[in-house]
């Protein structure tokens, strides 16, 4: 196989192209070099004998073995002359040459680079390494306190990290193809091009002709991808392809806007021939394993792939081709085992095996003996974990400075500072792009969606500042006199400063007297840095009487326990356990900064059929139980002494607390009610005149004759069918109306779920999705494996920071407006998000469409204002802003978009799709609006070349593996262990996730225990998500923010497992751990820590779960192995590439 690499024509805009020094490359015959960084690319196995290697091309450095730029990745497919290749053919074969020492060989004929094939993100600004102090939480603003501004860098190098593997380097070449056979493969001569380790990315996507469904029941593999075959040809001259073009609008869905909605693709793909799933063996030498766990309801495990013939193309039948048919029918069974694991027969002339003549494709004659098969290397395509790796190594290290407007932040996995100069943090908000498109039009053309993901109360590190609280005193704070946006960096001052122009409306508005301020010789205000609504991109204002309900200041929110004491939750323990949990918990309520106690008042209600208020006034000797058994009109049986302060009340709480589980032990009563409960805490909070949180931890179905009763509607038989929504809807709109009761009093709920069997989350979830709340479910509760982390979550939901009654909204400069907004929360307009409770882990997405043209000069505005009470009562504003730039060229956008955010919006896009269209109608519109991204990039940035080639944009290349792992998620495509509850929970949870919570619950971090440096604080590095990437002598952690699961192979030695689990062999080890037993050895100390790191990053506590290889959890773990085939049908990434790849060309065409 040949490389091929084009010749920089100069270097883009200007900018030099630096040499990248130090890195190394791997060494022939796939062992990496000792000490050089493993590429996520095989090695590479030598020229294809009996072809010339031109010389390199100019702006390459033959030393370094890859282009100096880093490029786009192109995945290319044309590795191999099938009988329908016409095309420029290379130099006729002299002896075997030997390699360049560049390893590239630059053909005649090609295009040179255009500048537009950019794809690189800018890097973050160098600043001060200090740690910043953090000062007292939420402190009043002193003037002159605002950190100082860090020196801007004036230039802003426009290309991104040096290439840390092969795989970045650019690929300006059309003809560049990557594969790799197998190690034991001869290296092909004549026609098959596929022994190169890919440079700069160009993928060959061989054999993935025809795709049909797949389905568990097939055949044996087939081999994974077919070496001769083209995925795209050229077609003889005069002879069209025909491609079947889709319908333009799938009924019932738009796909997410801006997208025009090409109808349906035939995914999932059994591209070519999927790969086998490997035996796990021992890693190649150099190679390192890691990654992270998936989510809780992702019960499922990679089937053996469908059996379907390798690799036809997709042009017209010819006469005289051997191979196989192609796959309209299951594919017959039985084909021997071949040498390396892959199943199945090769097509067409191979090299080294009998043809015509040594070379040359067989035309028309009979097929020869089958070669061993080959696949396409899963090392040649875009890798996450190098992507992730790369992005730390070359932006971890400098703080992040936001006064430069559009800047890309450093990816949700790296570690970085920020430093706020203008610009909110990434942590509280981040873009799909961060340079748009001026017109409407190229915004439509490149279906790219403009949307921020913002985490208005982020939780920020201690080495970072908390925003400054500004007090305007009576008059509140400035605002635009039209649109009404606040005071921020980027009004503009005119008129000696009596005057200021709004950056959002341009309304020109008189500066009030109390705040006037002479302007210096550059027209910035003299104060600018004295005041932190000029100087930074996030503050807060405290609020005036005017911002709040009934033009009252607010009282304090209170908190309401809600305890169902029905047969099943006294039985299992977990009355008792939330009881004594409380008498300590309640001492570590929320509060302001450096308040000595909480302000937040407390309350308690037990409900089974009927609900028990208690009054625990501080007066009374014992606590007082007032029933109320009339449940169809709910009222509260007490004022005084419902709601108390912890501190004065807190010997007859903890009276109380010790009674409740002697009360109900006896108790037989099984059913429950759920609206009631709800209700109940919405009018204990009216009576109050407060804001607050209803904290309700339930078990079963509420089918005791009540409000809001329920039946039990679960049916596995809808799914895949038209009805399938209907088991994410409500089953009743009570509790739509409920909800908005709810929010309107400023009532959010927190719902703890304990079920042993169907209790319809979708229907429950309704009240605490709209108001703002969080549901926690334990599936099947066991006090001695699931109460740690039941705890856990409660102490960190009871004690995080929580805004109440908020009100968010969203400004935009002229030009865009934001049109669609995603997340808990209830909107009875279309402008104001309005939420009973806000925490810090919650996000809204909101998504922007053009109303007008942008420009260049001035980019474009955000900013986003939450109104909220505070947990000590105190009305606040926070303002986060945000400045982006526009772009004329298409190339500008790829250049700047950031593909986690963009697959947090997908998700949420399709997970509320599916509540009002089949799951397969929103899984086609996925596919096709990122088909639709990627053909743009191709047709227009892109240099010319090949139809064969697959090119990604460096900043979307892992946009595919990706989409992939969305597409296969539960909600989307569930395995048969998934239940109706666990799809309806998942749906909610990550509707309100922010982008490093999707990252991980979507592309699980695998990592590598046995490789951890016990003497270092670091984590060992992931590996990708694959099968084949594990040991049987190895132990494994994979975690994606609702699971850790701990593997252990079946050849790990004794000494290791001892060391582990305390036990002298594999056969003994418990599958019923909930946590790692403490020892006293370096190894134990090291899991642990490395596990409590892990739990430390994620907002729940995650399930820890061990699994031995060949045990029947393995399947449930087999399931979160995101890059192989699922169980359900998902596509391998391998196969899914190459069906992306066929969507994209049939839009192309």
């Amino acid at each position: 196989m040949s490389v091929n690499q084009q010749a920089h024509t100069g270097p883009p805009y200007g900018q030099p192209q630096p040499g990248y020094q130090g890195f190394q490359q791997p060494a022939y015959g796939g062992q990496s070099l000792p000490g050089a960084p493993q590429s996520q690319y095989g090695a590479y196995n030598g020229p294809v004998p009996g072809y010339q290697q031109p010389v390199p091309p100019q702006g390459y450095f033959p030393s370094l073995g890859f282009p100096s730029k880093g490029s786009p990745v192109s995945l290319n497919s044309d590795t191999s002359l099938a009988p329908n290749f016409i095309g420029s053919l290379r130099a006729p074969p002299t002896s075997g040459a030997p390699p360049p020492a560049s390893g590239a060989s630059h053909p005649s004929g090609h295009v040179a680079y255009s500048q537009f094939e950019h794809g690189d993100v800018q890097n973050g600004i160098p600043a001060s390494a200090a740690p910043m102090q953090r000062p007292p939480a939420s402190q009043p603003f002193l003037p002159g306190s605002a950190p100082t501004p860090v020196s801007q860098i004036s230039t802003f190098q426009q290309y991104g990290p040096p290439p840390g593997s092969v795989q970045q380097l650019r690929n300006h070449m059309a003809g560049m193809t990557i594969g790799s056979t197998a190690a034991s493969a001869p290296p092909p001569a004549g026609l098959g091009y596929a022994s190169v380790p890919p440079v700069s990315g160009s993928v060959s996507a061989t054999g993935s002709g025809l795709y049909t469904p797949y389905s568990a029941s097939q055949g044996p593999p087939p081999p994974s991808v077919s070496q001769a075959l083209p995925v795209a040809q050229p077609p003889f001259p005069g002879q069209t392809i025909p491609t079947q073009r889709l319908p333009a609008q799938v009924p019932g869905f738009t796909p997410p806007p801006p997208s025009t909605g090409v109808g349906p693709s035939s995914y999932p793909p059994t591209t070519g021939a999927p790969r086998p799933p490997a035996m796990p063996g021992p890693p190649l030498p150099g190679q390192t394993l890691a990654g992270p766990p998936s989510s809780q309801p992702n019960h499922v495990s990679s089937p053996p792939p469908p059996s379907t013939m390798a690799g036809l193309h997709p042009g017209p039948p010819m006469s005289g081709l051997h191979g196989p048919p192609p796959p309209t029918h299951p594919p017959q069974p039985g084909y021997q085992m071949q040498q390396n694991g892959s199943f199945g027969q090769m097509r067409g002339p191979q090299p080294n095996y009998g043809g015509a003549y040594p070379g040359a494709p067989n035309y028309g004659s009979p097929p020869g003996p089958p070669p061993p098969p080959k696949r396409l290397d899963p090392d040649s395509i875009p890798s996450p974990i190098q992507v992730i790796e790369d992005d730390r190594n070359n932006r971890g290290s400098e703080p992040f400075v936001t006064g430069v407007r559009g800047q890309v932040p450093p990816l949700v996995t790296t570690n970085f500072l920020v430093k706020d100069q203008g610009n909110a943090s990434p942590r509280y908000i981040r873009c799909t792009s961060y340079n748009i498109p001026c017109t409407s039009d190229m915004a439509k053309q490149s279906q790219v969606p403009l949307a921020a993901v913002i985490k208005p109360l982020a939780t920020l590190p201690p080495e970072e500042t908390l925003p400054y609280l500004v007090d305007h005193g009576e008059s509140g704070p400035v605002r635009c006199n039209r649109c009404k946006a606040y005071m921020c960096p980027f009004m503009q001052f005119i008129e000696g400063g009596r005057r200021f122009q709004c950056c959002f409306c341009s309304c020109v508005t008189e500066v009030p007297p109390h705040y006037f301020q002479h302007l210096d010789h550059t027209g910035k205000r003299v104060d600018f840095y004295d005041r932190p609504e000029l100087s930074l991109g996030s503050y807060e204002f405290l609020a005036t009487v005017d911002y709040c309900k009934n033009n009252k200041f607010p009282s304090p929110p209170a908190f309401i326990f809600m305890i169902d004491v029905s047969y099943n939750a006294v039985k299992s323990g977990l009355v008792r356990l939330i009881c004594e949990e409380l008498k300590s918990l309640l001492d570590y309520l929320p509060r302001e900064g450096n308040m000595e106690e909480s302000a937040i008042r407390v309350g308690f209600v037990t409900y089974n059929k009927v609900l028990h208020f208690y009054n625990v006034k501080s007066s009374l000797a014992q606590p007082q139980m007032m029933v109320v058994s009339d449940v169809a009109d709910m009222f509260v049986p007490l004022l005084d002494g419902f709601l108390v302060n912890v501190n004065e009340s807190r010997t007859v709480i903890a009276s109380l607390l010790d009674q409740i589980p002697e009360m109900f032990a006896d108790t037989r009563e099984t059913e429950t009610v759920f609206a009631p409960v709800i209700q109940a805490g919405l009018e204990a909070l009216k009576a109050a005149e407060c804001a607050g949180k209803l904290f309700i931890f339930h078990t079963s179905l509420p089918v005791a004759e009540a409000p809001g009763k329920l039946k039990n509607r679960d049916d596995r038989k809808l799914i895949n069918t038209d009805k399938e929504k209907t088991l994410f809807q409500p089953q009743t709109s009570f509790y739509n109306n409920l909800a908005k009761d709810c929010v309107a009093q400023g009532c959010c709920v927190d719902l703890f779920l304990f079920p042993n069997q169907y209790l319809d989350v979708a229907t429950l979830g309704v009240v605490p999705y709209q108001t703002g709340g969080s549901i926690y479910k334990y599936a099947y509760f066991q006090l001695e494996t699931d109460q740690y982390r039941f705890l856990n979550d409660l102490r960190r939901d009871v004690q995080k920071e929580v805004g109440f009654d908020a009100v968010m909204r969203v400004r935009t400069s002229t030009g865009i407006r934001a049109t669609d907004f995603f997340g808990a929360f209830y909107m009875s307009n279309t402008t104001d998000v309005e939420m009973a409770g806000l925490d810090c882990d919650k996000t809204i997405t909101v998504e922007f469409k053009h109303d007008d043209k942008l420009s260049e000069d001035s980019g474009a505005l955000l900013q986003c204002a939450l109104l909220y009470t505070s947990c000590a009562g105190q009305r606040r504003l926070r303002i986060h802003n945000l400045s982006l730039n526009c772009c004329t060229q298409l190339a500008d956008l790829y250049r700047n978009c950031e593909t986690d955010t963009l697959i947090n919006y997908l998700a949420k896009y399709a997970y509320r799709g599916v509540l009002s269209s089949p799951v397969k109608t929103v899984r086609d519109a996925l596919i096709n609006q990122c088909a639709q991204i990627l053909a743009c990039y191709r047709k227009n940035c892109a240099s010319p070349s090949s139809a064969g080639q697959l090119i990604l944009p460096e900043c979307m290349k892992l946009l595919p593996v990706y989409l992939n792992c969305v597409l296969k998620s539960d909600v989307l495509q569930p395995g048969p262990e998934v239940t109706t509850d666990d799809r309806a929970y998942i749906r909610q949870l990550v509707t309100s996730m922010d982008v490093a919570e999707t990252n991980v619950f979507f592309y699980p971090r695998l990592l590598p225990l046995t490789k951890a440096d016990v003497d270092s604080d670091s984590l060992p590095a992931a590996i990708r998500n694959s099968e084949e990437r594990l040991s049987k002598g190895d132990i494994y952690l994979l975690e994606n923010g609702l699971n850790i699961f701990v593997w252990v192979g079946v050849n790990v030695q004794q000494s290791l497992i001892q060391n582990l689990f305390g036990v002298s062999s594999f056969s003994q080890i418990s599958n019923a751990l909930s946590t790692l037993p403490v020892l006293e050895n370096p190894f134990s100390k090291k899991v642990r820590s490395v596990v409590d790191m892990l739990q430390g990053q994620r907002s729940r506590y995650m399930k820890l779960i061990i699994v031995k290889q060949e045990d029947k959890l393995e399947m449930l773990f087999r399931h979160f192995l995101v890059e192989d085939k699922s169980l359900s049908g998902g596509a391998s990434y391998v196969d899914f590439l190459c069906h992306m790849h066929k969507e994209i060309r049939q839009l192309l065409s």
